[in-house]
């Protein structure tokens, strides 16, 4: 008997290339570091940390996440915290990781730069070492902040710029355009930093054109409501755009009613270079195998599309050509034994 889908989807190796680490701070892990640290937090326990996941908008779900990020103060914290990660990835067959940070959410309450770097560099090098799972570090600017705190980060970044990925963008999206933040992104450009942005999961689609036009982005992350424009829509297709999509957060944050309304299955038929990702899994609900398993349920998915969605996750990673094609080759080997 074949394996349901999301059992199939479960076993595909695939990458994730829309993840930000401090939104992976479980409330377990939560608690262990407030007691560690010191830290007072405005909850009593696990259980009704996990009740104030409610949320109605985006600005809901960020209060709480940056309540949460307030354990996080030492290097260790952040090494323990990528490592949570990376050993869950792991069990979601991930072979490949680009994870997001928020240097300015850690440095503006006065933690040093390089204890939030290089806790994630040593967890990254040891998920390399443990499970063979690769990764890339994508540094953040906050959009609710003026263009000039950005800039200083990228000047606070620059004893690491090789050790950089690229940059992105990320935050409150409605009224805060990426035309705001065109000059930061064209300095990381100039690095030759790889540039990617939030756009069009609660802005509209001039944020996306604005995030191709004005930051000369590699790939959007999210742009569900690119699909409101034709036009833009072709163009993403035409120059193989990259989306990473994020299923169960667009659920969480009310972007989709149900499931079965999300914008998936309109972008694979567009043709849409589309990628499955858990944003943000501690607080919407799942890691990437149970993003795959939400679209399964739907029943407006079937193996191929699932084949689809783990490939342009490799294909729409900033791994050179031949690791990409190396993982492609695995992923069809993955297929033909299932």
């Amino acid at each position: 008997m074949s394996l349901a889908l999301a059992e199939f989807a479960a076993r595909l190796p695939k990458a994730e290339l829309h993840v930000h680490i401090e939104g992976t701070l479980e409330p377990e892990l939560m608690f262990a570091l407030a007691q560690r640290n010191r830290v007072s937090i405005p909850f009593a326990s696990v259980a009704d940390l996990r009740e104030a996941y409610s949320f109605t908008r985006l600005q809901d779900f960020l209060d709480i996440y940056y309540a949460g990020a307030e354990v996080l103060c030492t290097q260790q914290d952040f090494h323990d915290l990528a490592s949570a990660y990376f050993d869950r990835a792991a069990a979601d067959n991930v072979r490949h990781a680009e994870i997001f940070f928020d240097p300015q959410t850690h440095t503006d309450r006065g933690i040093a730069f390089e204890a939030v770097i290089e806790g994630l560099l040593s967890a990254m090098a040891q998920a390399q070492q443990r499970h063979g799972i690769t990764s890339g570090l994508i540094m953040c600017f906050l959009r609710h902040l003026p263009e000039e705190a950005a800039l200083a980060t990228l000047t606070m970044a620059e004893p690491w710029y090789d050790r950089l990925l690229g940059v992105g963008l990320d935050s409150s999206e409605v009224g805060h355009p990426p035309e705001k933040f065109a000059e930061v992104f064209r300095r990381a450009g100039a690095l030759g930093l790889k540039r990617v942005a939030h756009a069009g999961e609660e802005g509209p689609p001039t944020y996306v054109s604005q995030a191709l036009d004005l930051l000369g982005i590699d790939r959007i992350d999210h742009g569900n409501r690119a699909l409101e424009d034709d036009k833009l829509v072709a163009r993403l297709v035409a120059e193989q755009i990259t989306l990473t999509v994020c299923p169960l957060s667009n659920l969480k944050l009310c972007v989709v009613d149900e499931m079965a309304d999300h914008p998936m299955r309109v972008m694979l038929n567009a043709g849409l270079r589309a990628t499955v990702n858990s944003d943000d899994p501690a607080y919407f609900g799942g890691y990437i195998n149970d993003n795959f398993a939400a679209l399964a349920a739907t029943g407006h998915y079937d193996r191929e599309d699932f084949i689809t969605l783990a490939k342009n996750s490799f294909s729409g990673s900033f791994l050179p050509p031949k690791a990409i094609a190396a993982h492609v080759n695995d992923l069809y080997l993955a297929v033909a034994s299932l």
